[in-house]
């Protein structure tokens, strides 16, 4: 079975989302929209089969479509998921959900009451980082889990790969707190269940239209405390981690993909071994969404689970 799939919006997500579902099996890439004529005409010589010419609303209605892929700014999010409930398609919608809690909560409404698949795109809902954490924790391998930390720095934010979307540097819809501290929430919530709030501080440079540059938090899930610490500027590496700590083993997951352990000596790799990571990560997830798109079990976060995240980041960003 083949699933053909419209992609809206050509920004770096939109790019690798076409780029891995072009070298899957199972997924016919139909079209694509971007508001940028450049985005499309770039998109264009690196998938020339494809048309990127079709509106947005054409590419949604079509009756080939079968799983709308929505890689727009969060702004833009809801307008079109709303018209792929409209039209009865599947939903991949990039996070965070929004930035209207209100929007978003309409919105999951809309969506859990059409009954179509939908997910959002975390990435631990499908990376194998991700499950070696959730079946730590189910196994009892922690011994009693006691404490979360999650620690981030970006030299430069945004970071250079992503400079070309000039909002995710802005206030309205950009920063790394919902850019990136939201997937290492979705991992609480996606092991421990959902997160309460309880004191947080965020800091922002003079120019009021610009997002963060410093955010820490402390939050509690399952009685577990959480806490954050992310900043951006200063020169170094950039630092993205989680540590998961444990009365028996330790576990955590540096540079997103690596994963490490510790019974109280040094901390020991167990990262598996792929040939590509990134493509790894792709095509377990696309393997996920079919299994969504069939109506089967699968483990990627629905919108609820990403509003969970969303009420979350925005009460720190309020």
């Amino acid at each position: 079975m083949t699933y053909r799939v419209a992609v809206l919006g050509l920004g770096v997500m939109g790019q690798r989302m076409l780029g891995h579902l072009a070298l899957h099996e199972q997924f016919e890439i139909l079209g694509g929209w971007d508001a940028s004529a450049d985005a499309r005409a770039h998109a264009g010589t690196l998938h020339p089969t494809v048309d990127f010419e079709m509106p947005a609303d054409a590419l949604i209605r079509s009756d080939r479509t079968d799983l709308v892929y929505i890689g727009v700014p969060p702004k833009a999010h809801a307008g079109y998921a709303l018209a792929a409930i409209e039209a009865r398609k599947a939903v991949l919608c990039e996070k965070p959900l929004g930035v209207d809690v209100a929007s978003s909560r309409a919105l999951t409404e809309r969506m859990e009451a059409s009954g179509l698949p939908q997910a959002v795109n975390f990435a631990y809902g499908s990376s194998r980082a991700g499950d070696v954490i959730r079946d730590a924790y189910r196994s009892g391998e922690f011994g009693t889990l006691v404490g979360v930390d999650i620690r981030q720095h970006f030299a430069v934010w945004p970071r250079p790969w992503q400079a070309s979307a000039k909002w995710l540097a802005l206030r309205e819809e950009g920063g790394f707190v919902r850019e990136v501290l939201s997937h290492f929430l979705y991992l609480c919530d996606r092991v421990l269940g959902p997160a309460r709030l309880e004191s947080f501080d965020v800091r922002h440079p003079a120019d009021p239209s610009l997002c963060e540059t410093h955010a820490s938090a402390r939050l509690s899930a399952a009685g577990v405390p959480v806490t954050v610490a992310s900043s951006s500027g200063g020169v170094g590496p950039d630092l993205v981690e989680i540590t998961f700590w444990g009365t028996k083993k330790s576990h955590r997951i540096t540079d997103w993909y690596r994963t490490e352990e510790t019974t109280g000596g040094p901390w020991i790799e167990t990262t598996p071994v792929v040939d590509d990571y990134r493509r790894d990560g792709a095509f377990r997830q696309l393997n996920q969404i079919i299994a969504m798109i069939e109506g089967k079990p699968h483990s990627l976060p629905d919108f609820r689970a990403a509003l969970r995240v969303q009420e979350l980041i925005e009460a720190m960003l309020a």
